[in-house]
């Protein structure tokens, strides 16, 4: 399994958002707490929305606590919003092409869990994804499979709805392969304006997600700490555990739920999975 963190708020330096916290990702790397692994060594990936149409991407094979080249670029990248992820493999290759995120176009990707026995799905998820999409995939990870279902199903016009239909999709598979709780997942996706984050597992019991308090109840509640007096009032972080241990800092996404975080808000809905109705059970 895997950690991550996704920012959104007033662009700021991907250092202090990678490096400075206590519990920073960087040490989630070596020291997670809430993880099925302590250490999530197997590469790491950032992405970050700026300037361009296309988010940028940098990603490595290196354990993110032992990588030089990402304390020298998150010192020059600042950005309204930020993805990134430290990698324990349930499987696949240690390689750049399996590092999150996935990028297509302008969406983003990244996944925590695994879908249980995915060479026996495999081959049968590959063809649900879209023939215009397959030449796209680089990796050999089930999370980036779930990533090109996910826009094969409409994760552009309807990123909710899609994630619902690739969970329905995967559990279907699950049971026709005999495989009784085949999918475990937090998601974050992004095009650059909004985060839409989800929480699910077969099973009902999901990895650990939580998302950040408004900024001004946190202000009010610790007045003389500095770091909140940096951040805008529009941030928010969303992750897989918390980077600092601030009392009330935190509110844990529930099971089989997903968020939107926007500038300044959140929603939160509950997450039910779609499948064809000749599929559907009463």
């Amino acid at each position: 399994m895997c950690r991550w963190m996704a920012y959104s708020g007033d662009p700021a330096l991907a250092e202090a958002l990678l490096f400075r916290p206590a519990h920073s990702l960087i040490n989630q790397s070596l020291h997670a707490r809430l993880g099925a692994e302590t250490t999530n060594g197997d590469g790491f990936g950032v992405g970050w929305f700026g300037d361009r149409p296309i988010p940028g991407v940098y990603k490595s094979v290196l354990p993110a606590w032992n990588d030089p080249n990402l304390r020298e670029i998150s010192r020059e990248i600042r950005t309204p919003l930020l993805f990134a992820h430290v990698r324990a493999s349930t499987g696949a290759a240690v390689q750049r092409s399996n590092c999150h995120p996935f990028r297509y176009r302008r969406w983003l990707w990244m996944h925590n869990g695994a879908i249980a026995d995915y060479p026996r799905l495999k081959r049968d998820v590959m063809l649900a994804v879209d023939p215009s999409l397959y030449p796209e995939i680089e990796g050999t990870t089930d999370s980036e499979a779930l990533f090109y279902l996910a826009l094969t199903f409409g994760l552009r016009e309807d990123p909710p709805g899609a994630v619902a239909r690739t969970i329905g999709l995967v559990e279907d598979l699950g049971r026709r392969h005999g495989v009784p709780d085949p999918l475990q997942m937090t998601v974050a996706t992004s095009e650059g304006e909004s985060i839409w984050v989800f929480r699910y597992s077969s099973q009902g019991r999901t990895r650990s997600l939580f998302y950040s308090t408004d900024i001004a109840e946190l202000r009010s509640l610790y007045p003389g700490l500095d770091v909140l007096q940096r951040l805008g009032t529009d941030a928010r972080f969303v992750v897989s555990e918390p980077i600092h241990h601030l009392e009330g800092a935190w509110t844990e996404v529930p099971e089989s739920s997903y968020a939107v975080v926007r500038p300044g808000a959140h929603e939160l809905h509950p997450l039910v999975p779609v499948r064809k109705p000749e599929e559907s059970t009463a």
